[in-house]
């Protein structure tokens, strides 16, 4: 239902597009309006143009209407709230456009070109309102297409300049909208080129004016109705839903009747009640956890997935995962991390699970290099350094998270693992070409070089603020920084710039010759970790090739 609604939306958004553009052209000259109108018209009077633009409107605005009859709250945040508002809106208005413009040409055979339609409204407070209705569709279309896209990578890209374009489209219709409008109204002031307008646009009698009054104002009881029955089945629901509920009673917090079957962390948010997750619900990361104080010989024992977390942090009796648990029977809970505490701290202080591929990075001798140097002269070296090889790690989108004197720790934040794993393997190869260069200036500089050695692992992390209230920095904890500081750690030994584990290029999608794979047992690691040895980093393109070459 979801792709639907998108992809009729989407149909909507492109002709809105196209017909604000139509109008625009009015502030040049009324050819370039009329113009690109009979162009439109083309498409959209074809009998496949119109099933699928008129196809794509029904569709829209039906399954919005269901979706509100479906939801289990009406709480929302507030620019999803705004774009029900507006949806809502518009077809109050959209009703009268359909019937003055195609409605009245297909029935009355009138030649509804823009002049007509401005002429019909110009006069009166119709021209607010359908002005009103062009910059709802339009807001509405904006705050959709970016709820849909905000999450990729080149769209957050783009967004200060669709910005520009957003805002300058209805600007752009609205003056193209009132130039033309000012032409035109002198023109039909003239008796009697109002005698000519009339003859060519075939306009309409009172007698049919009046019926096209009575089919807007039945159309639009027709959306009042399909609206109250929405409104109906969502009332009918919930009242099911109370029926078949079960009361659950939070230890310092409210208590809420939520339907039985859902999970008690779906209650939770269904109720607005704060309740950390970190993993989102997948029964890993534990911080939804809940004593149950009274109920707990009603629920159903815990699956495998929840016995094993609860397990693995030596969790007292009594205490469940809420994602996993379904209340069927009143409960009394008490939450074991309380998110609530945002007055203080920021959401992003509660953290947020990825798959990540992080570089740790370490200068090779730095202790000998630099004894009986001045502290300005060690400062001043490390900075070279950075610059030198920060950069190849930001222009692949990574962010160094943290410097240890002469190291560092860079995480690749990226839409999704394969992305990640992709920008830190060219960021690794960037980092050896740079420090080739760099070395270059030193040797010129009749300085010794600098060696340097690097792991690059991927894993689950968790992103989040750690430190005391208002003063703690953004950082990364998991796993895969223990394996990425360990693979590191062993370049000494072996005497190369990088290890890269196989997590890293199976995500990437790429292969290397099996020969160069070894298997590490790295300290506080359970399981052995096969990486590929990169005598220079640099070099490290050449060392893999992509599985589709291979296929």
């Amino acid at each position: 239902m979801s792709r639907l609604r998108i992809a009729s939306g989407l149909v909507l958004f492109v002709f809105a597009f196209f017909h604000f553009i139509n109008i625009g052209l009015g502030l040049f000259h009324t050819d370039l309006l009329h113009g690109m109108q009979g162009g439109r018209k083309a498409v959209n009077r074809h009998e496949i143009g119109s099933i699928v633009i008129y196809g794509a409107l029904l569709m829209h605005m039906g399954l919005a209407l269901v979706s509100l009859a479906q939801r289990r709250t009406l709480r929302m945040p507030f620019s999803v709230a705004l774009q029900v508002i507006l949806g809502l809106l518009i077809p109050l208005q959209l009703v009268s456009h359909l019937v003055q413009t195609r409605y009245a040409h297909e029935i009355f055979g009138v030649n509804d070109e823009m002049g007509y339609i401005i002429i019909l409204m110009w006069p009166s407070t119709a021209i607010w309102f359908q002005s009103l209705l062009l910059l709802l569709v339009w807001i509405h279309g904006c705050i959709g297409l970016h709820m849909w896209l905000r999450l990729t990578t080149w769209w957050r890209a783009l967004v200060p300049y669709l910005i520009g374009i957003a805002a300058f489209v209805p600007g752009f219709a609205f003056a193209g909208l009132l130039t033309e409008g000012r032409r035109i109204w002198a023109d039909f002031a003239d008796p009697d080129l109002r005698e000519q307008y009339i003859e060519h646009y075939n306009w309409p009698s009172q007698d049919e004016f009046q019926a096209l009054f009575a089919v807007k104002d039945y159309a639009q009881w027709v959306f009042w109705a399909a609206l109250a029955l929405t409104g109906m089945v969502y009332l009918v629901r919930k009242l099911w839903r109370r029926r078949h509920s079960v009361r659950v009673r939070y230890v310092n917090g409210p208590e809420v009747v939520s339907e039985k079957g859902m999970t008690l962390l779906e209650m939770s948010r269904a109720n607005g009640i704060p309740h950390t997750a970190l993993c989102g619900g997948k029964g890993r990361c534990t911080t939804c956890r809940v004593v149950v104080e009274e109920g707990a010989d009603q629920l159903h024992p815990p699956t495998e997935v929840e016995a094993r977390s609860l397990r693995a942090v030596s969790a007292p009796k009594g205490t469940r995962l809420a994602c996993q648990m379904r209340p069927t029977d009143p409960l009394t809970v008490f939450r074991v991390f309380r998110p609530d505490g945002a007055r203080d701290r920021a959401h992003a202080s509660q953290g947020q699970e990825r798959q990540l591929a992080v570089l740790f990075l370490d200068m090779r001798g730095f202790t000998a290099r630099t004894t009986g140097q001045l502290p300005y002269d060690i400062v001043f070296l490390l900075n070279r350094f950075f610059d030198a090889i920060v950069p190849a790690i930001t222009a692949q989108g990574g962010v160094v998270d943290k410097y240890m004197g002469d190291g560092l720790l860079a995480m690749f934040e990226t839409a999704n693992a394969a992305s990640s794993a992709s920008a830190g393997l060219r960021a690794a190869a960037g980092i050896g070409r740079a420090l080739e260069r760099f070395n270059q200036q030193l040797e010129a500089e009749g300085s010794q070089p600098v060696r340097i050695g690097m792991g690059l692992h991927l894993g689950d992390l968790v992103l989040g603020e750690i430190g005391a209230a208002k003063h703690a920095p953004r950082t990364i904890i998991g796993d895969a920084v223990n394996v990425a500081s360990r693979l590191e750690a062993e370049t000494k030994a072996l005497g190369v710039e990088l290890l890269v584990s196989d997590k890293v290029l199976d995500a990437a999608g790429l292969q290397c010759d099996p020969r160069d794979l070894r298997e590490f047992s790295l300290r506080g690691v359970s399981e052995p970790v096969p990486a590929l040895s990169v005598r220079h980093a640099a070099d490290l393109e050449s060392q893999t090739t992509p599985l589709e070459q291979i296929a």
